[in-house]
Order: structure tokens, then sequence, then C-alpha cells
């Protein structure tokens, strides 16, 4: 293998190529963590990878607690299966509220006030309706929580997510609520550390191989030496190959069925395509690579043509349809706009929309 079959390899394995997978859920189940900032994105993430699931069978599983969404691993929103969400908190939460902790000093947000305001969260939520973020700052302005605003917030929510007392609950609408993870997640066997380690690099380098120790604790929020530590634990699964003088790992090649292999995809900045992965420079060029890093947050969506990242895309819902602007790094042949094309239609299929592609 050379550093070409690399995005290839990657896309079978994150099911952007090959047999689908049934459900959504069982694609967050496969992924072990799905990030879900860009909520639309993260959701035709999940539809991308599965058999003919549209946004109203991602929001269905959603509002039913099949997909949780919290913060976790580096961390930001994920997407996450409630048997996997205590023990990956667990793991990962020490360091999340480590490197909280400069600003929330600067917040006055001590130890004795955010058990406070998890006490209040939690009697608030305890009869099982979601609640909105606003709901609840209400809830603790009525327990004498002085100054809630936008950032105490924010910090205030974390903590009762990385504490695992709340997590994601049903959608009202269009907004978010939050519902006691004991209503949404069952009681599991907590792991110990090595083991958590352990699990997480196995299911890691199975879905995303080939991928280095690096990529890993990127991915996952950990030192390199936690990665190694996880790798090594399960090093006799995998496969080593080395390209470029670095090591990959990935899972054992097996014979799957006749995979489908698409030429294009429409995908979110955020898919696990890119976010799994510290070195991206297998899928875009030197060139491109410093301006997607430069456009940053106001980038959403890529145009991704036989595993590289070739330009950009937006979306523009109207009542009946949905308007794709496509914008190419470089000229394109015409086969590769047709498969563009393609993508386009089964998006819109997805969102049950018909498509305009400009």
């Amino acid at each position: 293998m050379d550093v070409r079959d690399i995005p290839h390899r990657r896309l079978r394995n994150l099911r952007l190529a090959g047999p689908p997978l049934d459900t959504a859920a069982d694609v967050v189940d496969r992924l072990c963590a799905v990030q879900a900032q860009d909520y639309p994105g993260a959701k035709w993430a999940l539809g991308a990878r599965s058999r003919g699931a549209t946004d109203a069978d991602v929001e269905s599983a959603f509002d039913a607690g099949a997909i949780l969404r919290t913060h976790l691993l580096r961390p930001t929103w994920h997407f996450i299966r409630p048997a996997d969400i205590r023990w990956l908190l667990a793991l990962t939460a020490p360091r999340v509220r480590a490197a909280m902790a400069y600003r929330r000093r600067q917040l006055e947000l001590d130890a004795k006030t955010l058990r406070r305001t998890n006490r209040a969260i939690e009697r608030a939520l305890r009869d099982g309706a979601g609640l909105t973020r606003d709901e609840l700052r209400t809830v603790l302005r009525d327990a004498g929580v002085k100054d809630v605003g936008l950032e105490r917030m924010t910090h205030i929510m974390m903590t009762a997510e990385l504490d695992g007392i709340v997590c994601s609950g049903p959608r009202r609408g269009k907004q978010f609520t939050y519902a006691l993870l004991d209503h949404r997640a069952p009681p599991a066997r907590p792991l110990a550390r090595d083991e958590a380690l352990a699990t997480l690099a196995g299911r890691y380098f199975a879905s995303r191989g080939p991928a280095t120790v690096q990529d890993f604790a990127k991915w996952a929020g950990l030192t390199v030496a936690d990665g190694r530590a996880g790798l090594a634990a399960v090093e006799s699964e995998l496969v080593r190959e080395r390209i470029d003088g670095r090591d990959y790992w990935l899972a054992p090649a097996r014979r799957p069925p006749k995979p489908r292999s698409p030429s294009a995809l429409l995908l979110s900045i955020y898919d696990e395509y890119v976010s799994s992965y510290k070195d991206r420079s297998a899928i875009v060029s030197e060139e491109h690579g410093p301006r997607l890093v430069g456009m940053g947050n106001a980038l959403t969506s890529i145009v991704v043509l036989e595993g590289r990242i070739a330009g950009t895309w937006k979306r523009r819902l109207g009542p009946r349809s949905v308007r794709v602007e496509i914008s190419y790094f470089e000229p394109v042949v015409r086969t590769a706009e047709r498969a563009v094309e393609a993508e386009a239609r089964r998006y819109g299929e997805f969102l049950g929309l018909d498509v305009d592609l400009a």
C-alpha cells in the first residue's frame, strides 16, 4: 500500500464506500462517536452511510434516544450511542475539565457553585421532561445562581454533561433540549481505564484505518502516550503498514460484498473523514490544505472527488427544494461533474426535497 491508497481504504472503513449500514444508529455504533457540531451536516453524515435513511429517520432516532448528543473527546458535540456514553465520558472528561479550569476560574465558577448548579438542573429534569437551555437558565436564576449569561451558562451545561448529569433530550420543534442521562442511557458496567483505552483504540482503527497513533490521540483528545497504550493493547488484532516512513494501523482486510464506490461525496467539513485525523495530507493537496484551515468555521461543507477534497458546497433550503451551490478549487472533467450531480440528488432524497444544483 502507498499513500494513494489511504483515502480509498478510509472511505471503505468509514462506510462512505462499500456496503451501507442498516440504520443511522448502526453508523454511530460503527464509528463509536460522530462529530455533531454541525447538526444538519452530522445528520447527513449518518444518512450518507446508511441504507435509505432520511433526515426524518435520523431525527426520529435522536428524539427516541437511540442516538444521543453531548460533549466528549476533544471536546465538541458528538453523536454517541447510549451504551457507549458513560465509559467514554469517564475516559475523556478529566482532560476536558482540566482544559476548562483556567476559564472557569475567570468566570468565578468554583466547585461549590458547580455542585449547586448540577443539583438544580438535576431536580428540574427529574420528571423526565426535556428542558431547553433558556428554560434551565430560568431554573438556575430561581435557585439563586447569579449571572447566567451565555459563557457562564455554556460552562455550567458542559460541566453537567461531563459529570454525567445531562445529555440531549428530544427536540422541541427546532429547539434542542437537555434530559437526565439516567433517563436516556441505561446503567452500564464501568470500564477500567486501560480497558477503555483498548476499546476506543480498537474501534477507532477498525473504523478509520489506515491511521497513525497521532491521528488517534488527536481524535480522542488523549495524550500520545495514552494513544500508544491503547494501540499496544489491540496491536495484535491490527495490521501495520509502513508508508513514507510512518506506521499506519488498520483492521485486517476482509472480503466484503461488492462495494458501491462513489467517486463524489458532499460532506460537512466536520465529517469524520476529516475530523478523525491529525494529518490530512492524504485527502487534500498541500496547496489547498491551508486554505481549508484558514476558512475555519466559515467553511461548512466540502466536495470530495476520488477521495480528495476538490471544492466546497453550500445548501439553501426552500419549502420544496434545496439549492446546492458547488465551488471547485480548479476545473473538473464532465464525468466528475456528473458524479457530483448524482450525489446532490442523493442528498435531496435524504432531505425529501427536489434539488436545484448550481
